[in-house]
C-alpha cells in the first residue's frame, strides 16, 4: 500500500496530538531506598499508562517537607502527588489542602490496609494519602556482637541495657561503634527519637495545661544519657546523621546496635545492600526506662497525596494506586526479593508465606506498628496525640528548633542543661503565642 502525503501527514498529527494529550505528572519524594527502588519500578506502571508521564522531585527529608510545606500552604501548585506522612495529613486535611483519594479503583482493596496506618491517614472516615510504607521503631543489632559481648538481649529491654551492650561492644580499633542514633536536627530525624526516648522515660513535650516540660527531670535524663552514649559509643560527627546515615553505617558493618524505624530491616540483611552477613542481623522490641511500660509509640508512614492545587487528579490516583497496591508489591519482590517489599502497609503482606520466610523481621514490625498508641503516647495524661510527634501545626517549626538545639548539645557547641533551658523558652514563646496556655 503506498502512503499518500496526505495520510503521512495525517498520521504524523494524530502521534503528534497523542503525544500532547499525555499527562505529566510531577512527584515530590524523599530520598529514601524504597522511594529509589519505586523510581527505578514504574516502567510497570508507564507501560499500563501510556498517556502518563513521571517527573520526579527527590529531596532530602528536611528539605522536601520544607518545600512541600511551603507549595501547599501556598497553593503554588508546583507538584500533583506529594509524599507526607500521618503528621501532615490530619492537619493539612482539615484545611482542605488534599484531595480525598476515594478513585483508586474497585480492585484496590483498601480494607487490607493495617487499620493503625489506614486510621492515621484518614479523617472523618476518608483517606487522604495512601501508605507507600509503614513503621513503627525497634533496635536493630548485630547478634554475633552481642554475643561476643557475653549479652542477651532481653524480650523487653531497658536504655540501661541498652548501656552496657553499647559500652561493651564499642571497638574503635575496628571502627565498630557499639550504638548509631539520628543526630540530624530535624521535627522528624533526631526528634523522632529523642521524643520517642522521652515518652519511653516517663516524659513529654507538654503538660495537660501545655505547659512545655523541658525543665522536668525526665527530658533532662533523656537528652544527657543520649549525649553521654553517643560521646561513649556512637560515630564520629553524630550529629550530621539522620536516617539515610545510620543506616549505611550499619549496611557497612560500623554499628552494633541502630534504635530507628522498622523499614530499615529488610535493607540490612540484603547482600546487594549490606555487607553484613544476615545471619548476624537480629531485631527487638524498642527499650523503655526502667519500670516503665512504654516503648515510644512512634508509628509513621511515607504516604502519597494529592494537593488541592493539582489540576491531575485522576491521573494521580492512578499512579498512587498502583504504587501503593498489592500488584506493586509483587513488583518489587519479582525485582528485588520478598524482603524488600515496602512494609507496613497491608495485612496481606504478613499473611504471605513467601514473605514470612523472607523477612525474618516480620513479626517483628507487624507487632511494633500494632502496639503503638498515638491516641496515648505518654505515661502522665497530655492534651496531644502524635507518638514521635506532637500533632498540632506549630510543631513543624517548634520541633525541628529543638532539633536545632539538641543537635548542638550533641555536637559539644552547648550543654545539656542550655539546650533544654532553651528549648524550655521557645516552646513557652510557641505555645503562649499559639494561644495554648492561657
Amino acid at each position: 500500500m503506498k502512503l499518500t502525503p496526505i495520510f503521512l501527514g495525517a498520521l504524523g498529527f494524530a502521534l503528534l496530538a497523542g503525544t500532547a494529550s499525555a499527562e505529566t505528572l510531577t512527584i515530590a519524594t524523599v530520598n529514601n531506598g524504597d522511594m529509589i527502588t519505586m523510581q527505578k519500578l514504574t516502567g510497570d506502571f508507564t507501560k499500563a499508562n501510556p498517556d502518563i508521564q513521571l517527573q520526579w522531585v527527590t529531596l532530602e527529608e528536611n528539605v522536601l517537607r520544607q518545600k512541600v510545606t511551603t507549595d501547599i500552604a501556598t497553593k503554588g501548585g508546583q507538584y500533583d502527588i506529594i509524599t507526607i506522612g500521618n503528621y501532615e495529613v490530619p492537619i493539612w486535611a482539615k484545611q482542605g489542602w488534599l484531595v480525598p483519594l476515594d478513585n483508586l479503583g474497585a480492585d484496590y482493596d483498601q480494607a487490607d490496609l493495617l487499620p493503625p496506618i489506614a486510621g492515621a491517614l484518614s479523617v472523618d472516615g476518608k483517606l487522604y494519602a495512601a501508605p507507600f510504607y509503614g513503621e513503627s521503631w525497634m533496635i536493630h543489632y548485630r547478634k554475633d556482637l552481642l554475643d561476643k559481648a557475653g549479652l542477651t538481649m532481653p524480650a523487653s529491654p531497658t536504655w540501661d541495657f541498652i548501656k552496657q551492650a553499647a559500652d561493651k561492644m564499642t571497638d574503635r580499633a575496628t571502627g565498630v561503634n557499639g550504638i548509631c542514633l539520628r543526630g540530624k536536627a530535624g521535627w522528624g530525624e533526631n526528634m523522632a527519637l529523642l521524643t520517642s526516648m522521652n515518652n519511653s522515660n516517663g516524659g513529654r513535650w507538654f503538660d495537660d495545661k501545655w505547659h512545655p516540660q523541658f525543665d522536668q527531670p525526665e527530658w533532662k535524663a533523656t537528652l544527657q544519657y543520649y549525649v553521654d552514649l553517643m560521646k561513649a559509643d556512637g560515630p564520629t560527627g553524630a550529629s550530621s546523621n539522620g536516617y539515610t546515615e545510620n543506616q549505611a553505617l550499619f549496611q557497612q558493618g560500623k554499628c552494633g546496635m541502630w534504635i530507628d524505624a522498622t523499614v530499615a530491616a529488610g535493607s540490612l540483611i540484603d547482600p546487594k545492600q549490606s555487607t553484613v552477613p544476615a545471619a548476624n542481623v537480629a531485631w527487638a522490641v524498642a527499650p523503655s526506662g526502667t519500670g516503665i511500660n512504654n516503648h515510644g509509640n512512634w508509628l509513621w508512614s511515607w504516604s502519597l497525596a494529592i494537593p488541592a492545587s493539582s489540576q491531575k487528579n485522576a491521573s494521580a490516583q492512578k499512579f498512587i494506586s498502583w504504587a501503593t497496591s498489592k500488584h506493586y508489591q509483587g513488583v518489587v519482590a519479582a525485582a528485588n526479593g520478598w524482603a524488600n517489599v515496602p512494609p507496613g502497609t497491608r495485612a496481606s503482606l504478613y499473611a504471605s508465606p513467601e514473605y514470612q520466610k523472607a523477612a525474618p523481621f516480620a513479626t517483628a514490625t507487624l507487632n511494633a506498628i500494632n502496639a503503638a498508641d498515638t491516641q496515648h503516647p505518654t505515661v502522665k495524661p497530655v492534651p496531644y496525640t502524635g507518638g514521635q510527634f506532637v500533632a498540632i501545626p506549630e510543631f513543624q517549626g517548634l520541633g525541628t528548633t529543638v532539633g536545632q538545639l539538641f543537635s548542638a548539645a550533641l555536637a559539644g557547641q552547648t550543654t545539656v542543661d542550655d539546650a533544654l533551658k532553651q528549648a524550655q523558652a521557645v516552646s513557652t514563646r510557641e505555645m503562649t503565642k499559639g494561644g495554648y496556655m492561657k
